[in-house]
């Protein structure tokens, strides 16, 4: 896990990065859980690594998804943003 902090014009206020390798049925669990909150609530409460991270969501957001198929492997991106 990656914590940045920093002020400017154009920069983010707080950057959280994650990366782990998980079980699919893991990885659906985590997946499950956000999409649970998004639905129920306008909070987002995320447990990142020990420290709880509680975030506003808009009524209304911008979904975002990439698909990425390559020699290598498949990749998959999913996006959220929203207004302040």
């Amino acid at each position: 896990t990656n914590t940045t902090q920093r002020r400017g014009h154009d920069m983010a206020i707080l950057k959280i990065e994650s990366s782990e390798t998980l079980s699919r049925e893991a990885a659906a669990a985590q997946l499950r859980a956000i999409a649970d909150a998004l639905a129920s609530n306008n909070e987002v409460e995320l447990d990142w690594g020990g420290k709880q991270l509680r975030v506003h969501v808009a009524d209304e957001v911008h979904l975002e998804m990439e698909i990425e198929v390559g020699e290598d492997g498949v990749e998959m991106e999913i996006e959220l943003k929203w207004d302040r």
